[in-house]
């Protein structure tokens, strides 16, 4: 090759990609209204809770959940209730379990519909992968052995999450599936995070800031105080969460 190629060639222009695609796991709070016509009493309620756990809803993205409300369709009246949450700082951005009226409502406002994963179709069946194929097997299971600090995230998509060590206060531990502390938890702790109602969280030392299971949850203001700093295990029985001492 002639010197006159190769410098042909260092003048080429390098193209550079300007932006990446990458995956995001987003953990979000689901307010879901009881009634068509959220009233006084309603923000009333609202706004105690927000004097309660500010910290919890500090920052958190938030999704209206019209499961209970089939009757509330009318733009005025969804466009009244974001605006109202909007104007106490809650970052309302979506809707699910919205009917096919609720989701042009709430588009109008901005609102993009959620699918969850109930309401997602189940995959049709697809022979085992092989091992050379390199894909993953069942669930993604991930164990931390080192504590978990103050601002930390850590995630296990689509398994159980195993933490041998402590969680401090300000962590944040999220699971597709359960969640296993085995030292003291102090930060916040959201199992089954696809909706797995099934799922539970095991505690050796418990002092959470808060706790949740498929969307339910306890903040540390509402836990027995019979049950912090013991071993438990938290559980859904009927859209209550609940909590059981161990050994």
């Amino acid at each position: 090759m002639s010197h006159e190629d190769n410098t042909k060639r260092s003048k080429a222009p390098v193209t550079v990609r300007p932006f990446q695609i990458r995956g995001r796991f987003l953990t979000a709070i689901a307010l879901r209204p009881e009634n068509d016509t959220p009233d006084e009493a309603f923000y009333k309620a609202l706004d105690e809770q927000l004097n309660k756990t500010p910290q919890f809803f500090a920052g958190a993205p938030l999704v209206l959940d019209f499961e209970k409300t089939p009757g509330m369709v009318d733009t005025d009246r969804i466009k009244d209730l974001v605006e109202n949450l909007r104007r106490r700082k809650l970052l309302v951005f979506g809707a699910q379990n919205a009917s096919t009226e609720q989701e042009k409502a709430a588009e109008t406002l901005g609102l993009i519909p959620i699918r969850t994963g109930h309401d997602a179709p189940m995959p049709a069946a697809k022979p085992a992968a092989s091992a050379k194929d390199g894909a993953p097997r069942g669930p993604q299971n991930k164990v931390i052995t080192t504590p978990v600090r103050s601002g930390q995230t850590v995630v296990a998509e689509h398994g159980d999450l195993t933490i041998i060590g402590s969680v401090a206060s300000g962590a944040e531990l999220v699971a597709g599936g359960n969640i296993h502390v085995y030292g003291p938890l102090r930060g916040r702790a959201m199992a089954g995070a696809h909706g797995d109602e099934t799922a539970r969280i095991f505690a050796q030392h418990m002092d959470a800031e808060l706790l949740a299971i498929a969307g339910l949850y306890k903040t540390s203001e509402t836990i027995d105080d019979a049950m912090r700093t013991r071993n438990v295990q938290i559980f859904l029985d009927e859209d209550r969460l609940c909590m059981e001492a161990l050994g």
